[in-house]
């Protein structure tokens, strides 16, 4: 069985940044992509980047394109996501995926986080 946690969330001035960690029970990163997605209240759970398994790349989602970056610590078995120049849209409960296929697709993904809240006053 894979576990995600995540951690590292807060709350923070806009400008600020945080870093969000992702930790898994096992070894799975290295055959698995990892994605992060947020949810804001009352909106649906949307994409924000992802981690390709064979580190051949990483993507994200245009509204975070240039202030957030994907990286991998294979030693600690966990993946982070750094957040700079933060803005009041970007709070939402982060979470963090494990899946096959690197899509922007959270169906493809077949293990979760239980996600952690980061908050963004103006």
């Amino acid at each position: 069985q894979v576990h995600l946690v995540e951690s590292g969330g807060g709350l923070v001035q806009a400008g600020g940044s945080l870093r969000l960690s992702c930790l898994a029970s096992g070894n799975i990163f290295s055959s698995y992509n990892v994605g992060w997605f947020r949810q804001a209240p009352g909106k649906d759970r949307e994409f924000v980047g992802l981690f390709r398994w064979d580190s051949v790349g990483t993507y994200y989602a245009d509204s975070v394109k240039g202030r957030f970056t994907i990286s991998r610590d294979n030693a600690k078995n966990t993946v982070s996501l750094q957040m700079n120049n933060l803005k009041p849209e970007d709070t939402a409960v982060y979470y963090c995926a494990a899946g096959r296929l690197a899509t922007s697709d959270m169906r493809t993904y077949a293990y979760w986080g239980q996600g952690t809240q980061v908050t963004v006053s103006s």
